[in-house]
């Protein structure tokens, strides 16, 4: 089971683009999200304690993301989540990760300029034969009883 999650943070760092040892892409960025409220006692933002995550993202992705985000920007990340605890010697932790299907800026904060990239592998679809064509709407004696 891989729960999905939606995060709006920060980046803490400029993103970290690698090669697997194949030739994958993999970009890792540390992304912090705060909660914040208005106290209507002081009449004040506060800041509540961060949280943060280790996103790695894969592939087209990993590229589009190093090439387009930096340090400080108001990303959008979601993904899977995934929960690593560890323990080295008496030290013992809890890692949050996020392996990104979608990255972006925040537009809510800013603007951005997308521009499309070419596909460079073709997918061959073979042309259906006239005979098994998809018909325009089927007859209603050929249609079944709905089953419920």
């Amino acid at each position: 089971m891989s729960d999905s999650i939606t995060v709006i943070g920060n980046l803490a760092e400029d993103p970290n683009l690698k090669s697997t040892a194949s030739g994958i892409d993999v970009v890792s960025l540390r992304v912090a999200s705060a909660q914040r409220w208005f106290d209507k006692a002081s009449e004040k933002w506060v800041e509540g304690e961060p949280n943060w995550f280790t996103v790695a993202a894969y592939r087209s992705l990993a590229l589009h993301a190093a090439g387009s985000l930096h340090k400080g920007d108001r990303v959008i990340v979601h993904g899977k989540l995934r929960v690593r605890h560890w323990k080295d010697g008496d030290r013992r932790g809890t890692n949050v990760e996020i392996d990104a299907d979608a990255l972006g800026p925040d537009l809510r904060w800013g603007t951005s300029a997308f521009t499309r990239e070419a596909r460079t592998e073709q997918v061959d679809v073979p042309d259906a034969p006239a005979d098994e064509s998809f018909p325009e709407s089927v007859p209603e004696e050929k249609l079944e009883e709905t089953p419920f």
